[in-house]
């Protein structure tokens, strides 16, 4: 993959109602191209909708593929993958790392109703979950918009070590900062 390559990674941090998003642009070369930040409910239906938004203040055509660090951020505020592909007009890729049996258990446990089903729905109809070896890591990769294989080569290509993409990296870390801020302002 060529070094001038911009991946849009989101990830998210929350301590109360609302969950701070941060979306990095990052080159394939590891250089940081830019921030942009957004929120979503906690426990809410939004996050689908906070993404796009984020993402269209970037307005950066330059950005070939969408990562992001979770199907569900935000206890259970599960994205819309293909709405998402649509609505950015990019590859969406979700990469988690840890193995598990999926989140219809927990769903099933935290809502009752409509809220339940909605949710649900919405998660069955994501794409399945894949393993994907990059170094002596492994990492689970949902794709939308691009073939697997794309999907692994560019999970990889933006994985300089330890097995986490580095535009996931660093907006985690820009996430997790914002929130802070946040919360201290309310504070």
């Amino acid at each position: 993959m060529k070094p001038g390559v911009r991946a849009l990674g989101v990830a998210e941090s929350f301590r109360d109602d609302r969950s701070t998003l941060a979306g990095a642009v990052v080159r394939a070369d590891r250089v940081v191209d830019g921030l942009s930040f957004a929120s979503c409910t906690v426990g809410g239906t939004d996050a689908t909708d906070a993404i796009v938004s984020l993402s269209n203040r970037l307005a950066r055509e330059d950005v070939q593929y969408v990562l992001l660090g979770a199907v569900a951020p935000a206890w259970y505020n599960v994205l819309d993958l293909s709405t998402l592909h649509q609505r950015v007009d990019r590859p969406v890729v979700a990469v988690t790392f840890e193995e598990s049996d999926g989140l219809e258990a927990g769903i099933r446990e935290a809502f009752s109703g409509s809220e339940r089903e909605e949710r649900l729905e919405l998660y069955r109809s994501l794409p399945p979950r894949r393993e994907v070896a990059v170094g002596d890591e492994t990492v689970y990769v949902r794709a939308v918009g691009l073939a697997d294989e794309e999907a692994d080569t560019v999970v990889r290509a933006f994985t300089p070590e330890g097995g986490r993409p580095e535009p996931l990296r660093v907006a985690r870390l820009a996430a997790r900062a914002a929130d802070a801020y946040r919360r201290e302002r309310r504070g």
